[in-house]
């Protein structure tokens, strides 16, 4: 714990990059709590993702993920899984660091495709369009972002059970407190 605040382990990346699915195994490797932001604002907003998105739009969404990130900050050390466009809001990073430590979960927009499969027709940025375009349009705007990560763990070809155990070692490696 540093100045009062302990240190979150956030995940970010692309759309399809693992956040969920891996975040979960690392919170357990980690004995942390673990928080899907997806599912806690479709609980908290009774809505899914796509509805909040169709109905409130991008920016409201964005800001609830902002709230929701300023609400967590000082609640106990816990493995975050933010939507893959949460690090393109303004001071969410500055508001988790330090001691927070992100881990950028690098895959390939074809990769993510791939590994959407048919789970990309519940994604509202790929609803519309190519989704193969939308990913690289993605890749394009946020690559910048991602690379100021603490580290980056790439999931293009290791399987999850792997790439969780990579990703705590990485933590580790940053930070003393992640034991």
């Amino acid at each position: 714990m540093v100045g009062g605040r302990l240190g979150h382990l956030v995940l970010v990346g692309l759309p399809g990059a693992g956040k969920s699915t891996i975040g979960r195994k690392v919170a357990r490797l980690l004995r942390r709590p673990f928080v899907d932001f997806d599912v806690e604002l479709e609980r908290r907003e009774g809505l899914s993702v796509s509805r909040l998105f169709a109905e409130r739009g991008e920016d409201a969404f964005r800001r609830l993920e902002v709230a929701l990130t300023a609400e967590l900050v000082d609640s106990e050390s816990s493995v975050w899984a933010p939507g893959g466009g949460w690090i393109t809001n303004p001071g969410v990073t500055a508001m988790v660091r330090p001691p927070g430590r992100i881990i950028h979960l690098k895959v390939s927009p074809a990769g993510a495709l791939k590994r959407l499969g048919s789970a990309r027709a519940s994604r509202p940025l790929l609803m519309d369009g190519d989704p193969a375009a939308v990913l690289d349009r993605l890749w394009t705007s946020r690559g910048p972002l991602y690379a100021t990560a603490d580290g980056e763990v790439d999931t293009e070809v290791v399987d999850f059970q792997r790439v969780a155990v990579k990703v705590v070692l990485l933590a580790r490696r940053l930070d003393a407190g992640f034991v």
